[in-house]
């Protein structure tokens, strides 16, 4: 599996992060993540992050990169890790036909606990982003 994928550690204003749950079949379970998603050809991939966060939440806000990680140790893709500061629901989801979406926003401290726990598909992002932010 090649190609690129965008993963963002969002925060709002009051220090909610938010999470999309849904269900995976992998784990046959519904989980808790962070919003992501797949670059589509030719797409930058702030722009996919900006994309990927309003079709999974509706929320956008002040966007940064904060590095690259490899997505699995199987596949030649690459994640882009974000952080979104200062977001806020702009918008109804647009998801896609095939997965339904649940917005969760947890407190700050639930968060690192749910990181900590290893439920958390896309660790490396959300480490990645507290270490960023000054809030490990």
């Amino acid at each position: 599996m090649d190609g690129e994928v965008v993963c963002a550690l969002v925060l709002t204003s009051e220090q909610k992060v938010v999470l999309a749950k849904q269900y995976r079949p992998g784990p046959e379970k519904v989980l808790l993540e962070l919003p992501g998603g797949a670059v589509d050809d030719g797409e930058d991939p702030q722009e996919a992050m900006a994309r990927e966060l309003l079709e999974e939440t509706g929320y956008a806000g002040e966007l940064e990169f904060v590095g690259m990680s490899w997505h699995d140790g199987y596949s030649r893709r690459l994640r882009y890790n974000f952080v979104v500061k200062n977001a806020k629901r702009v918008s109804e989801q647009n998801p896609d036909d095939v997965w339904r979406i649940d917005v969760v926003e947890m407190p700050l401290d639930a968060f690192r606990e749910h990181l900590r726990s290893g439920e958390l598909t896309d660790s490396t992002t959300g480490y990645t982003g507290l270490e960023h932010l000054g809030l490990l």
